[in-house]
């Protein structure tokens, strides 16, 4: 079973960074990579996802513009750069790691394949 770690989370205050790393082990490479978060109350939401054997990436509407989803498959790892953090984004986040679809020569990371979880990394941004 995948090993999931996501480390990097803290507390600052909005308008601030901060990036989280996830580490995977050696499933990595040419799997769906996918980011989401919890915040109490709420289910968990999707974030980022990318396919690690490509380039693209798929965003949350309300994190457009200020994540940004990469990777290093030398490392096996993945990473999720938060700026300009809000209040709103204070959760627990997650990384998660899936088998990409396959759809007319395109790969693609639906929200619902990613079903294995690990530690996730706790983030409170204050105003």
């Amino acid at each position: 079973q995948v090993q999931l770690k996501v480390t990097g989370g803290g507390s600052v205050q909005a308008g601030s960074s901060l990036r989280l790393s996830c580490t995977a082990g050696n499933r990595y490479s040419r799997r769906c990579i996918g980011w989401f978060r919890q915040a109490p109350g709420k289910e968990r939401e999707g974030v980022a996802s990318m396919y690690t054997g490509g380039d693209s990436a798929v965003y949350a509407d309300s994190v457009k513009g200020r994540f940004t989803i990469s990777q290093d498959n030398a490392k096996n790892t993945g990473y999720l750069q938060m700026n300009n953090l809000q209040p709103e984004d204070t959760a627990m986040y997650y990384c998660s790691l899936a088998p990409p679809e396959l759809r007319s020569g395109e790969y693609f990371c639906p929200w619902g394949s990613f079903t294995v979880w690990g530690q996730g990394a706790q983030v409170t941004v204050s105003s």
